[in-house]
């Protein structure tokens, strides 16, 4: 997988696809996964001549710990990714977002959308939800050694599957050796626990609120696609956000949790690569 080096350490990432005049596809991840949640829905998008690049981001899932003294905070990330997008020169980017990825996605176009051509929301944290209960329980991993006891506890496959795990977010059976690599990493590496804890001690949902009363500055063209049976990242926050973006479109995406580019790739895919052909 390659790498960039940035500020504050080395980031994983991967990219799929052929070089196009198609606009880029950034693909963000939430807490304690990897990039791997969105594998299926890139090799679907390269196979429709699209381009997209998938960072492993520093929220508990990733194996390459930024340095000491790295900001993992939610703004550091936030800071990361505009140097990431910098670093690879990326511009008129479909940035995509998921989970703890969507509201990053939102505090990014809100500080700066400069190299945004156009935003994809699917199930993720909106307005005071940030987290949904009860992802507010994860507040106990805020330091590094919580962080490592908290995954120590859910790494037995029956916790990682179950509706207190991982299982609660997917509508379809869940490999166990990609839940396995997302459970594993801060357990095995204190610069991993060190860089998502920091992250869990800033959450705010005070700041997602906050940005949310000026996303409706943002008038690039956004589309929600969101699966419509999430019990976490609910319906009712895409028809919200429909009305405050100037210019958005709600996908439904019948049967979907809140991991919908994992379990309906095809589906997600899809709307992602039509969105820039509609409007650019």
């Amino acid at each position: 997988m390659p790498t960039v080096d940035l500020a504050h350490g080395r980031v994983e990432y991967r990219v799929t696809g052929p070089e196009s005049v198609t606009p880029p596809v950034v693909l963000l991840h939430g807490l304690l996964v990897n990039n791997e949640l969105w594998t299926r829905t890139a090799d679907l998008l390269a196979a429709q001549g699209v381009r997209s690049y998938a960072p492993n981001l520093p929220l508990g899932s990733h194996t390459i710990a930024l340095d000491e003294g790295a900001d993992t905070t939610v703004d550091g990330v936030v800071t990361l990714l505009l140097d990431f997008l910098a670093a690879l020169d990326l511009t008129d980017v479909t940035l995509v977002g998921n989970d703890t990825g969507g509201a990053l996605c939102q505090i990014l176009v809100d500080r700066d959308d400069s190299r945004i051509g156009r935003l994809v929301l699917t199930n993720c944290d909106a307005f005071d939800k940030f987290p949904p209960f009860p992802f507010g329980a994860l507040k106990f991993g805020s330091t590094p050694g919580r962080a490592k006891l908290m995954m120590r506890a859910a790494g037995p496959r029956p916790i990682r599957h179950s509706i207190l795990g991982y299982g609660g977010l997917v509508a379809t059976p869940l490999d166990a050796e990609l839940s396995a690599r997302w459970a594993t990493p801060a357990t095995k590496d204190a610069g991993v626990a060190r860089d998502v804890a920091a992250f869990l001690r800033s959450i705010d949902k005070r700041q997602l609120s906050d940005v949310s009363t000026r996303l409706n500055r943002f008038t690039k063209p956004v589309r929600l696609v969101w699966g419509d049976k999430d019990r976490f990242f609910k319906l009712a926050f895409a028809e919200r956000l429909q009305q405050t973006f100037p210019d958005a479109e709600l996908v439904r995406v019948e049967g979907g949790r809140t991991f919908v580019g994992l379990d309906f790739p095809e589906q997600v895919a899809e709307q992602i690569a039509t969105f820039p052909a509609r409007t650019s």
